[in-house]
């Protein structure tokens, strides 16, 4: 036993360093890390995306300087802890060192490489998707309270992170009620552990109800800009596609359970997953909202396939072990920014990468790079042209300028380097930006960035005394490439009296589902 708990610390910590060696340096904070990180400098008990525990983190980030080693260790450390969590389910249904060795290949060879490198709610997400199952399942094998109290905290720190969790709550609830476990509902410490979770829960509840729930809107605008487009067939394909180099194994963990004497007393496991499942294909749910049903099914999988190879099969290792491991190698090019963008690009023609519809962005078109990783780009290359562009005004000019920017991914970018390129704070009327931009701002400038290409066309331009296309973003990679940077000066009173309403309307807006 202790040579297998040596092994588990040993792979977590492979895992946690691992993805600091196959990202590119070259690559910058995604577009929606800086929106993130931004919300670390406006702490809150709630924001219009997410709840407020990522941004802890981001605020904790700050403080150590921001630098990508300190964005990067929150997801990998958590990815590393959520594989030590799963590691113990499979110690406590007798899974010895190979079950161990298949559970990391699934960690590392799968969407979990890159969910564990973005700092964003997902990483998160899917470890408390575990705890509120490892909470659980310890109960079922001890009869213990205290495994409920973990629970009750895994949801209430799990709805502080992503509201998505409630969906797993929701499905586990009626997982239990139809399963043999159903007794729990006769547990009072089952319902004081959901009081914890509740109290947990309650500072962010509070704030959406005095803000009148803007996560509505959030979610109405996300349905109309993105999931409509989310076919059934896609999502349930993915589901496979996500962990191709290892989906025997989380498959395995279903067939565990659904068949086997020791496995069926962890039905609930398998009715959890399938309520979510069936609730993401209603709502249009992109794939990855799924990951954190997961670890758990790839927990008893790993137990399953050892168990089952022990004699007999025992030749199956061997395959299970190289198709992971030769088709994990070539989907780690897919999962993380490898290469530099045009040797990653021509990598990407080569293997023919655009079958697997890695390349498909939200436009439903094919791109030289993965979405995630044009997300990556042109940042630096932004800040700096805008700083440029702001050095260019004189001091007092300087004092009436506002850099105004098309969406929270340049706003996030000119703040997170605006120290170095010497310029103010950047507002957008995007996302949470929309909350921070302040009520009376001394404007008769704007550093406009957008991504319209036809922004000096607009009427608006007349009302400037001048406008001037400073520069553009020219990274063809980058999902901002073309994007303008445009210095506008002298606005008029009819602008600025139009800008403040629709301010004014856009937060009103948030009231209104």
């Amino acid at each position: 036993m202790q040579r297998v708990n040596r092994l588990i610390y040993l792979l977590a910590f492979v895992k946690f360093i691992l993805p600091f060696f196959l990202q590119n340096p070259i690559y910058e904070p995604h577009r929606d890390e800086l929106l993130y990180l931004a919300e670390g400098n406006h702490l809150a008990f709630g924001f219009m995306e997410v709840p407020p525990l990522l941004s802890v983190f981001a605020w904790i980030t700050h403080l150590f300087g921001n630098g990508m080693f300190w964005i990067k260790i929150w997801p990998s450390l958590f990815g590393a802890f959520n594989f030590i969590l799963v590691s113990r389910i499979v110690l406590s249904l007798g899974g010895k060192a190979f079950s161990i060795f298949l559970l990391f290949l699934s960690f590392i060879f799968s969407a979990f490489l890159r969910v564990h490198f973005l700092f964003q709610p997902n990483f998160l997400e899917i470890f408390f998707y575990t705890l509120i199952a490892y909470g659980l399942i310890r109960y079922v094998e001890t009869s213990e309270n205290r495994w409920l109290y973990i629970t009750g905290i895994g949801m209430g720190l799990g709805l502080l992170s992503k509201y998505s969790i409630a969906f797993y709550i929701i499905s586990m609830a009626f997982a239990l009620l139809f399963s043999p476990q159903r007794k729990i509902f006769l547990n009072k410490h089952f319902y004081y552990a959901l009081g914890v979770a509740i109290i947990l829960f309650l500072p962010n509840f509070i704030w959406q109800y005095a803000h009148h729930f803007p996560v509505l809107h959030h979610m109405n605008e996300l349905t109309r800009q993105q999931l409509q487009y989310i076919k059934p067939s896609s999502f349930l394909m993915d589901q496979i596609l996500m962990f191709f180099p290892c989906f025997m194994i989380w498959a395995a963990g279903l067939i565990f359970i659904l068949t086997n004497h020791s496995g069926r007393r962890f039905i609930f496991v398998v009715w959890a997953y399938m309520g979510v499942i069936v609730i993401l294909l209603y709502f249009h749910g992109k794939s990855y909202y799924s990951l954190g049903l997961y670890p758990v099914l790839l927990g008893f999988g790993s137990y399953a396939l050892e168990k089952w190879t022990v004699k007999r099969f025992y030749f199956l290792r061997y395959v299970i072990c190289t198709w992971a491991i030769l088709f994990g190698i070539y989907s780690s090019v897919i999962l993380l920014p490898v290469q530099r963008p045009a040797a990653l690009a021509d990598t990407y023609d080569k293997l023919h990468v655009y079958k697997t519809g890695a390349l498909k962005w939200e436009d439903q078109k094919n791109h030289p790079l993965p979405q995630d990783f044009a997300d990556m780009l042109g940042w630096k290359e932004m800040a700096q042209k805008a700083g440029a562009a702001f050095s260019t005004l004189n001091k007092e000019e300087k004092k009436q300028t506002v850099v105004f920017c098309d969406n929270y991914g340049m706003a996030g970018a000119i703040n997170f380097y605006r120290k170095k390129y010497n310029l103010p704070e950047a507002y957008s009327d995007n996302a949470s930006f929309l909350y921070w931009l302040p009520d009376q701002k001394p404007m008769k400038n704007l550093v406009l960035i957008t991504g319209d290409q036809d922004e000096m066309q607009h009427d608006f331009i007349k009302d400037f005394s001048s406008a001037i296309l400073y520069d553009s973003i020219t990274n063809p990679y980058a999902r901002e490439h073309g994007s303008l940077i445009i210095i506008l000066k002298g606005a008029n009173d009819a602008f600025r009296k139009m800008f403040e309403e629709k301010i004014d309307q856009d937060k009103k807006r948030l009231t209104k589902h």
